[in-house]
């Protein structure tokens, strides 16, 4: 995942679509694992640690959605955290063919999901690693987790309540950090205190601007297609679509920038748009990027992008350009502390209705374990070469809110998304009932 090509982050390692959608239907009566089902299951053990038929074991369709590269990946982020993978501890069965089950390592428990196909040799179709449960976790024991990965980190959980969110725990929770597509929260945040102010409704009827990089899908819609300001909000949250995140940059325009520089958050202004941060850091702009560099004060930059806008919008760009090394990205990202990610998320749960986070929630960014044990769940994240972020607003069972913001960047080489995820996947586990400062 690529902040320039991002999809919606799913918090989980490992998600493949086959009859697991299955599982999420509740059945009456206790169902009866096929036995081809619980030798599979407990096959696992072997496959994770390395000893096992890693090719015989997961069917064709496994093996194209999910490389044997990629599946080590996967299971070096969980064994890193959780250690060696020792037994099976628990096997329910959703239907024959398919399962929850409770994974005993080292440190803890890793809860899965598994479906085999009903026909032999029954390989395994469809495996959901879900939320973490570290055995003695706490949330120092988590930071220290963060704090050892190579590179630089930083997090911020915050309590939210009627007066400025209250730290719980942090790591250099002042400090800013590329955020890759978290910044369009603000974009977000602006749209919303528009409506708000009644100057604009999320009904109302805009062409889709001109077409930025992947991710998303506008960028292949005809020009100019009318949509509502509801909808490329939507595809911005959700799936973090950059025509559509464009659009509603170049829609709110300096409106923007005041909203940003109001709350204060001065990495951000003036905003760009993807297209404009793509087209920086093209090789053919290297002037233009050196000139942003030594010019930080927001009117100069500002200058810079509208004295050189032709230019920037007719510089070819490579797709390719974000799947190698990072590039520039101490100087040319859009930065945030995530003690101003946490108090973004909460001017959007106090000021601006439910639409904003009905948006939120489409893509949870957690799987459905650990989305389970909240009553809301909000999510945005984003990343690029070097970055990654993820940050949620969630409301507990108990109707307390807690904003999490969660980023680690390295100039020298990419970031394994996994290792975060899981991390952020152990947080929220702890967090869900865990007690709070008053």
């Amino acid at each position: 995942m690529r902040v320039w090509m991002i999809r919606a982050l799913v918090v989980v390692a490992c998600l493949m679509p086959a009859p697991l959608a299955a599982a999420q239907t509740p059945i009456a009566e206790a169902v009866r694992a096929d036995p081809a089902l619980d030798a599979r299951s407990r096959q696992l053990i072997g496959v994770i640690a390395g000893s096992g038929d890693f090719d015989g074991y997961f069917a064709p369709s496994f093996h194209a959605a999910l490389p044997k590269e990629k599946w080590e990946t996967v299971v070096a982020s969980m064994t890193a955290q959780m250690g060696k993978p020792l037994a099976i501890d628990r096997l329910t069965a959703v239907t024959p063919f398919s399962a929850n089950l409770r994974v005993r390592f080292e440190r803890g428990i890793v809860n899965a999901q598994i479906a085999i196909d009903p026909a032999a040799p029954h390989q395994v179709v469809g495996l959901l690693f879900t939320g973490p449960e570290m055995t003695g976790d706490t949330l120092d024991k988590l930071a220290a987790d963060i704090r050892a990965l190579p590179g630089t980190t930083g997090l911020g959980i915050y309590a939210l309540g009627e007066g400025a969110p209250r730290l719980v725990t942090g790591i250099a929770p002042d400090k800013a950090m590329p955020l890759g597509s978290a910044f369009k929260l603000w974009v977000l945040g602006e749209l919303a205190r528009e409506v708000g102010a009644g100057d604009r409704k999320w009904s109302d009827v805009v062409p889709v601007g001109p077409a930025s990089l992947p991710s998303g899908i506008t960028q292949n819609w005809p020009a100019g297609s009318p949509v509502t300001i509801q909808t490329l909000a939507t595809l911005m949250i959700s799936i973090s679509d950059n025509t559509a995140t464009d659009t509603l940059v170049s829609l709110e325009g300096d409106r923007l920038d005041d909203f940003v520089t109001k709350a204060g958050v001065a990495g951000l202004a003036p905003v760009l748009t993807t297209r404009q941060m793509f087209a920086l850091k093209s090789s053919a702009n290297a002037d233009l990027a050196a000139q942003w560099v030594t010019s930080p004060a927001p009117s100069a930059r500002r200058k810079l992008l509208d004295g050189n806008a032709e230019r920037l919008r007719t510089t070819p760009v490579d797709p390719m350009m974000f799947a190698g090394k990072p590039s520039k990205i101490d100087t040319l990202e859009w930065f945030a502390s995530p003690a101003e990610t946490a108090g973004m998320f909460d001017w959007l749960r106090k000021e601006d209705g439910e639409t904003p986070l009905a948006l939120l929630a489409i893509n949870p960014g957690i799987d459905p374990a650990t989305r389970s044990k909240f009553d809301y769940v909000g999510f945005k994240g984003g990343s690029e070469p070097g970055v990654v972020t993820l940050n949620f607003l969630v409301r507990r069972k108990d109707g307390r809110w807690l904003a999490i913001a969660a980023g680690w960047h390295r100039n020298d080489a990419g970031v394994e998304e996994n290792r975060l995820i899981m991390l952020m996947t152990r947080a929220l586990v702890l967090l869900a009932d865990g007690p709070l400062p008053n």
